[in-house]
């Protein structure tokens, strides 16, 4: 701030001096012609009483006196300078002053007119409230921070990591502040940054992935779902991540997880909270969108479901030979059924953490992750075999992964899985 005015007054003496040193120099170019023209007419007085005195002593006639005398001031005449202001010294002095004087009031009218004096008083109230924003903000202490302090609050994050280098709990609120004001490339941008500071700060890979979810595309969606995933194989009741998770099943009509993850978040809660009423009533819209969707089942695939009874599967695990440098240190190898069409959740899955190949593990209805997803439960299904780097179901670049193609369950009874995909 200093520098900066320090920097206007030093333009503005420059401009000033533009503006007198003209007058200045003319000036001084007056003084001295005016002293010269003084010299040369006090040379013409002395030599006119020169000339008075031969004509008193008659040394020279009337005549040659009146030549002489119209001689001398011819000559003077001719010697003086053009200069007709012989008595304008000093004015151009006021000419300097009054120019100055009018620039600087042009300059105080104009800045105050187009400068940016609101936006600097905007910025030093910013900064001097930085630490009342954070508190209302982080510690949830006075009023909420309305749109306007919102903004200021940002700018003030953003002068802070500007002056002060990285910083990860500034980064973390420029992004969620930055999210409340729908600035979401500014939000994205500052998780990105928190996350090359810190990988594991669960934290903002939940506000990470609320962002993603009010990006609402599928891309978008299965980026918060990792996300999600890494904060629940720290903290597996986080009841942020489950209700993200249950939001991202119900957008993608996946009713079984999504009641399973809305069910474990009533039962987390007590009675008297505000939000028991509205996720109890979510999860009796979702069994009547399972209960629509059973009665589409037509009577042949009811009396097939009816007559069928625990499947089980055995499939073998083979690892192509070209991916054997890419297995991972402490890789987590699960081997899971899905449904060909129809919810996300397997209906089966097998953890192993020890492990070698080949190797052959059982899927049945025991290996259930949800009540009434079962193996069982659908005739159409896909076998899939993945080594993770992170111990999370979720795929992720550079892990291993094979897939079998459309299955009839009820046709197979066993299956020689490959492992010939790595995750790009």
């Amino acid at each position: 701030m200093i520098l900066m005015w320090a920097s206007f007054v030093l333009l503005t003496l420059l401009a000033i001096t533009f503006v007198a040193l003209p007058f200045l120099t003319k000036e001084r170019i007056q003084n001295l012609t005016y002293n010269a023209n003084s010299e040369l007419i006090a040379i013409y007085e002395q030599r006119l009483g020169e000339l008075s005195l031969d004509l008193a002593e008659q040394r020279i006639e009337q005549q040659s006196y009146d030549e002489s005398i119209i001689e001398l001031k011819c000559r003077l005449l001719n010697e003086l300078s053009p200069e007709k202001s012989l008595f304008s010294r000093g004015n151009n002095r006021i000419f300097a002053l009054t120019g100055s004087a009018f620039l600087v009031v042009l300059t105080l009218i104009f800045y105050t007119a187009t400068g940016s004096q609101h936006q600097l008083e905007s910025w030093k109230a910013a900064m001097e409230n930085l630490p009342e924003y954070g508190e209302r903000a982080v510690m949830q202490k006075g009023e909420p921070l309305t749109q306007n302090e919102l903004q200021a609050f940002a700018l003030g994050l953003r002068t802070k990591l500007a002056q002060s280098g990285d910083d990860e709990v500034a980064w973390m609120l420029l992004g969620r502040v930055a999210m409340s004001l729908n600035e979401y490339d500014m939000a994205q941008q500052s998780f990105d940054k928190v996350l090359r500071l810190n990988p594991e700060n669960l934290a903002v890979l939940i506000s990470y992935s609320q962002l993603m979810l009010l990006q609402g595309d599928d891309v978008s969606m299965n980026k918060a779902a990792q996300m999600l995933s890494r904060v629940l194989k720290d903290e597996p009741t986080n009841l942020d991540a489950i209700s993200l998770l249950a939001l991202i099943a119900y957008e993608r009509h996946d009713w079984l997880e999504a009641k399973a993850a809305f069910e474990m978040l009533l039962n987390s809660m007590d009675e008297q909270d505000s939000r028991y009423n509205m996720i109890a009533q979510r999860i009796a819209e979702i069994d009547q969108n399972i209960a629509a969707k059973n009665t589409q089942i037509t009577p042949v695939e009811k009396s097939f479901a009816a007559g069928t009874e625990t499947s089980n599967i055995s499939v073998t695990i083979e690892l192509a030979p070209q991916l054997i440098a890419n297995l991972p240190e402490k890789g987590t190898l699960f081997v899971f059924a899905k449904a060909a069409s129809g919810p996300a959740m397997p209906l089966a899955v097998v953890k192993l953490t020890q492990y070698s190949f080949p190797l052959q593990v059982q899927l049945s209805d025991n290996n259930s992750m949800v009540e009434g997803l079962t193996l069982s439960s659908t005739e159409q299904i896909i076998l899939t075999a993945r080594i993770s780097k992170d111990a999370s179901v979720m795929p992720s670049s550079g892990e291993l992964e094979g897939k079998s193609g459309i299955l009839q369950r009820s046709e197979t009874s066993e299956y020689t899985l490959l492992i010939d995909e790595l995750i790009p």
